[in-house]
């Protein structure tokens, strides 16, 4: 099991930086339906952790990706009951809510073809995410459906599609369209990379982001977050006013 807390310095402004963001809306807690918390146990620590790095609420967002993990609506919500049970035993007060992070797929296509309702981080604001290989086809076509039918795509961290270097218009293509950025908190760290650190202060000086997350998955994750190197940064765009964790 991972260590809880380190205690650097480091990890005051970690803390400080992250209390003022309050909500996370995206990570991966729920016990062992994707690549996140591998068991309850892990889970538990993990939103310790969450907690004593000043987050008061969080919304886990479970991977749907249908060739890796088939989750639906019932399978998230019966693990978040568990999840929520065992954090009542332990006295452990913290407000917990589940949507998912929809990978935009074929699989996708067909829950809105069938009007199956989708989970949503806050009213209709629906977290999604693509490869981070290669560019999608018929992307558009699906966020457009999505939009049709009343949803607010939220982009999961636009940063790390990383193929998108060489093709910035298309960020300005998806806002146009109406879609919100969510930028992954680790991304200004360089934790993800030289070039996904540039796209996210790209992405940060053109106005785009909407919103932040962790997007924590397991120690490693943790481990970063704790001695966070880009607090300064972070703050800044904190700072902007156009960061609406708050109001979730």
């Amino acid at each position: 099991m991972f260590k809880l807390f380190s205690k650097s310095k480091d990890h005051s402004k970690a803390a400080d930086v992250f209390k003022n963001v309050g909500v996370d809306i995206h990570s991966h807690l729920l016990p062992g339906i994707d690549d996140g918390a591998r068991n309850i146990d892990e889970s538990v620590q993990l939103i310790k952790a969450m907690m004593k790095l000043g987050f008061r609420k969080l919304i886990t967002t479970p991977h749907i990706m249908w060739e890796m993990y088939k989750n639906t609506p019932d399978i998230i919500n019966e693990k978040l009951d568990l999840l929520r049970n065992r954090l009542k035993e332990e006295n452990i007060d913290i407000e917990i809510h589940a949507a998912a992070e929809y990978f935009l797929d074929d699989h996708v296509e067909g829950l809105l073809q069938r009007n199956e309702k989708l989970l949503t981080i806050k009213d209709n604001w629906v977290l999604s995410e693509f490869s981070l290989a290669s560019a999608p086809h018929g992307l558009k076509d699906i966020l457009f459906e999505m939009q049709m039918q009343g949803y607010q795509p939220v982009i999961a961290h636009p940063e790390r599609y990383l193929y998108l270097e060489g093709n910035k218009n298309f960020y300005e293509e998806l806002k146009d369209i109406g879609c919100l950025f969510q930028l992954n908190i680790l991304s200004l760290s360089g934790y993800y990379g030289k070039s996904a650190q540039e796209l996210a202060h790209h992405l940060i000086k053109k106005g785009y982001y909407d919103l932040v997350g962790t997007d924590l998955h397991q120690g490693r994750h943790l481990d970063a977050l704790q001695s966070y190197n880009a607090a300064t940064a972070f703050q800044k765009l904190l700072d902007t006013g156009k960061i609406s964790n708050h109001l979730l």
